[in-house]
């Protein structure tokens, strides 16, 4: 029997040790991918073994805790940094990984009581915010900042002003953070998996939910599968290997899936300066590397590259290919003006999410005696934030178009091809 529905102390012990086999697996998948990305864009060489503690940082954040950096440069000089980064590419193991371990022991067995499901939920929420809370705990450290031998150097060692750089997680915030972060990736498990019976009435909110919600995952995982295309692509035939792993590996779907807001017609701010680079594709920092904070939305990555017009391709085809899939794995008889607003909400939401998670901030800097920055490669800023509403408006404003146009082809798609899933399993 599972750990769901097995009672007993065996039963509850039993359930508990698979509670932690699901909870480790999926740390150590992250801790795994994070420090692969973080290998390939070079961060093994950290000095004073940051190395380890970069990684497991970076895990943090990728759940939604919160990382301060802090700098000291001596009595003369000050340094200043800050980062708000969420490394999308770990988050998204971290959903498969906890997502599908939740949901195996739930497979295959009749429904239970709403008790039974809380108790599985409850033991993986205790033991992934310990886990959180040990990560957060580790996720701290100092190192020294190296300025070169030349003018800068000298500066720094007559007054004893050598830059540390460090970095501590917010225990309190990340532990927050990732109780929400848990809570929505359990929601979203039990909506997408069609093979998890239900207590009570969720079943029947599930089946209304899931054509939705699973069209829309699929459309996110699309274009995460474009990226992973290009990025190999542009790895083979224009080299810098390395880095296009690391983008891979750590921030893939936050190229992606702004990709996606920006075919559907949204709009980023952004500014890079100094030593910060956008790795792939070289248009957005050919468009961001700017004095002022500039305008990234189609017309201007098309005055830059003509190919950008394919981000509006990718949108044409891959959208309304979503609203056909949420068509036809809804129940038949479902009007086409309920499709449009289904598909408007999901869309929306998916968008608010890549809006919220999406946005990067980050900065650094060095000065002595109140001067300014003083150059060398040690200051730099990098930022990329949304026109939130508007992108919000235009996935609705999208959502609801192709929604209706795929529900007037529901009844052919169900006359040739019966019921849909949905009206099948009910059937059973």
């Amino acid at each position: 029997m599972s750990a769901i529905t097995t009672t007993g102390r065996a039963g509850r012990r039993h359930g508990w040790a698979q509670a932690v086999a699901a909870v480790l697996s999926a740390l150590v998948a992250m801790l795994g991918v994070a420090a692969l990305g973080l290998w390939a864009a070079g961060a093994a060489r950290l000095p004073d073994g940051a190395f380890a503690r970069v990684v497991v940082a970076t895990v943090v954040t990728a759940v939604g805790g919160s990382v301060e950096l802090s700098g000291n440069a001596g009595v003369f000089a000050e340094t200043r940094a800050g980062l708000a980064v969420v490394p999308l590419s770990v988050t998204l193991v971290g959903v498969f990984m906890v997502g599908g371990a939740f949901l195996h022991p739930l497979r295959r067995r009749a429904p239970g009581d709403a008790g039974e499901l809380a108790g599985w939920a409850a033991r993986i929420v205790v033991l992934w915010l310990l886990g959180l809370a040990g990560l957060a705990l580790a996720a701290r450290q100092t190192f020294a900042v190296d300025v070169g031998s030349g003018v800068l150097g000298g500066l720094t060692g007559l007054f004893d002003s050598a830059p540390r750089l460090g970095f501590a997680a917010d225990v309190p915030r990340t532990v927050g953070f990732g109780l929400l972060w848990l809570a929505g990736v359990l929601v979203l498990a039990l909506l997408v998996s069609p093979g998890v019976p239900l207590p009570g009435r969720l079943p029947r909110f599930q089946e209304s939910a899931r054509p939705a919600v699973l069209a829309v995952v699929a459309l996110l995982l699309g274009y995460v599968v474009l990226g992973v295309v290009t990025a190999l692509v542009t790895a083979a035939t224009r080299g810098h290997a390395a880095d296009t792993f690391a983008v891979l590996l750590l921030g893939l779907p936050n190229l992606a899936w702004p990709a996606l807001t920006v075919g559907l017609g949204a709009s980023w701010h952004g500014r890079v300066d100094g030593p910060f680079g956008l790795p792939m594709p070289h248009v957005l920092d050919e468009v961001l590397r700017t004095p002022d904070v500039s305008m990234l939305n189609l017309r201007t990555l098309v005055e830059l590259d003509g190919r950008a017009w394919w981000l509006l391709v990718a949108a044409v085809v891959l959208v309304p290919a979503a609203a056909l899939l949420m068509v036809a794995r809804s129940p038949a008889g479902v009007r086409a003006r309920r499709h449009a607003l289904c598909f408007a909400v999901a869309l929306a939401v998916a968008v608010l999410v890549i809006c919220l998670v999406g946005r990067i901030s980050a900065h650094y800097g060095l000065s002595l005696l109140g001067i300014g920055d003083l150059g060398g490669g040690l200051s730099g800023e990098l930022l990329l934030r949304p026109d939130v509403w508007p992108a919000v408006g235009l996935a609705a404003l999208w959502g609801l178009v192709t929604g209706f146009l795929g529900g007037l082809l529901a009844r052919p798609l169900h006359r040739r091809g019966g019921a849909g899933p949905e009206r099948r399993t009910r059937g059973r």
